[in-house]
């Protein structure tokens, strides 16, 4: 190869790099934002919002397919979930949600998925392939958390009005228990061994844990952050590490991540974020945690090994739901 074809093949190499759509560079972060009817996409390389793409109106929930191919978006004044190809930010299809899907999780299968339609007190079940309702299940009062156990045997959904869990069987589609929890539950995620479920109650400012097996509460947590009345500590979104014994929970006008050691169920410290923080994400390897601020309208990026926010991300108006695509 000549010196002079080489030169003009290395040029040629560089434009095409140079051109090749931003969306396309890995890893990337997605962030729902419920006034603007948008998705902000994050390079979590550069940490620059590199996109913003136009979706149904007041997106909230946001997940990926399990190849993070897809992503799917309740679009909830729309009254649907949206599917969108993550290779061209384009939206391809709806599924059927129910009225005003809020949040949306994934069985380990891949193929069915869950709304909590937050009007009508239910729990629908979605066939992804087909785009059908499979089951439309009765639950509290303004359903919203959702969570799918790792195993896929149970699911649990959280009614913000009726103060309770529902335990649901995912081969029968049958509500086969109710806890009881504090005020106004938001969020739920079951431990990886699936032995425990952790609930965020908003207005009664605790999280409590549960024994799966016996459905029996085990522990409540409560939060006393210095120089923050008490009634500003809301909790929100709520994430575990896989390999260390953490756990985040957003404390909503408190503007506070807690961290807590999920051994000893001790708060070990207090992390200021934006205002109104809501939800919180992982990037692959867990070195970073994103939180979406709702009133101040951006992304704080956090150090998991610091403890540091490291980052801060302006996206659009009252950030919400939030995912990190990394393959």
């Amino acid at each position: 190869m000549s010196y002079r074809f080489a030169l003009l093949l290395g040029s040629l190499m560089a434009s095409f790099a140079f051109a090749l759509p931003q969306a396309f560079a890995l890893p990337q972060a997605y962030v729902t934002n419920e006034k603007d009817n948008t998705l902000s996409v994050i390079d979590m390389t550069t940490f620059d919002v590199v996109e913003t793409i136009e979706v149904g109106e007041r997106p909230r929930g946001f997940i990926l397919s399990a190849d993070q191919s897809h992503a799917y978006i309740c679009a909830s004044d729309a009254d649907r979930i949206q599917i969108m190809d993550l290779s061209t930010h384009s939206i391809v299809g709806d599924l059927p949600s129910g009225a005003d899907p809020e949040t949306i999780a994934l069985h380990p299968n891949g193929t069915t998925i869950y709304t909590a339609n937050e009007d009508d007190a239910l729990l629908t079940v979605i066939d992804i392939p087909t785009a059908q309702v499979i089951s439309q299940i009765d639950v509290g009062v303004e359903p919203e958390g959702l969570a799918v156990s790792h195993d896929g045997s149970m699911m649990v959904v959280t009614s913000e009005t009726t103060n309770m869990v529902h335990w649901i069987d995912t081969k029968t589609h049958e509500n086969i228990a109710n806890s009881l929890v504090d005020a106004r539950p938001r969020d739920a995620h079951f431990t990886r061994d699936d032995k425990y479920l952790w609930v965020s109650s908003e207005i009664g400012g605790t999280v409590s844990i549960f024994e799966t097996a016996t459905k029996q509460k085990v522990k409540t947590l409560s939060f006393a952050i210095k120089g923050v009345y008490r009634d500003k500590v809301q909790p929100v979104g709520i994430v575990l590490m896989k390999d260390k014994p953490y756990a985040f929970v957003a404390l909503g006008p408190a503007n506070r991540i807690a961290v807590i050691n999920t051994d000893t169920f001790e708060v070990e410290d207090y992390i200021l974020v934006g205002r109104r923080v809501w939800q919180l994400a992982f990037n692959q390897d867990q070195s970073l945690l994103l939180t979406t601020n709702g009133v101040s309208g951006d992304v704080s990026v956090i150090n998991t090994h610091t403890l540091n926010v490291e980052h801060t991300v302006k996206v659009g108006r009252y950030p919400w739901g939030v995912a990190v695509k990394w393959k």
